[in-house]
């Protein structure tokens, strides 16, 4: 049951509905920061979703492949090839050949897009993690438990889609 308050002239949802529809805010906004610097760097917004999905694996130790990137990012073998292939030819991926085992070619994002990428969300990188200094650890911990659990949320199997009208 959805709980309604009025307040006044105005109407407030309770607010876990309130903190999502934030967070849902939050990834508009940061999907149209994602797609200016797409289009000002001459990429597909898919391209600049697997350069976040190469630096996520970089940062985690995690070696890049083809295969798992296309995994992360919904697409068959044609379609991740395609993504590769662009963000190669703009340099700012390349195929590089496993040291340990020569047959498996791996991914590495380039410099030049690292510094791309600083230079556009470096400044909201910086400002999220002082919001964060403010916070106290327990805070920081619920934050990150919500954080986790949401994308826990969106990366578990969906069944089939309920009946009825459907409400973003």
């Amino acid at each position: 049951m959805i709980r309604v308050e009025v307040e006044g002239d105005h109407v407030s949802e309770e607010p876990e509905r309130e903190i999502f529809h934030l967070l849902r805010a939050v990834t508009v906004e940061y999907g149209l920061r994602q797609g200016e610097f797409a289009e000002r760097h001459g990429m597909h917004p898919t391209d600049v979703r697997a350069l976040i999905c190469l630096l996520d694996a970089e940062r985690a130790g995690v070696d890049a492949t083809a295969g798992g990137l296309g995994a992360q990012l919904g697409l068959n073998s044609a379609g991740t090839t395609a993504v590769i292939d662009r963000l190669e030819r703009l340099g700012h991926v390349a195929r590089v050949r496993d040291a340990r085992d020569r047959r498996r070619v791996l991914l590495r994002v380039e410099e030049g897009a690292k510094e791309l990428g600083q230079a556009h969300f470096g400044p909201l990188i910086e400002g999220s993690v002082a919001l964060l200094r403010a916070f106290d650890g327990k805070e920081r911990a619920a934050v990150r438990g919500f954080l986790t659990g949401v994308r826990d949320l969106l990366a578990a199997p969906q069944g089939p889609a309920p009946e009825g009208p459907a409400t973003p």
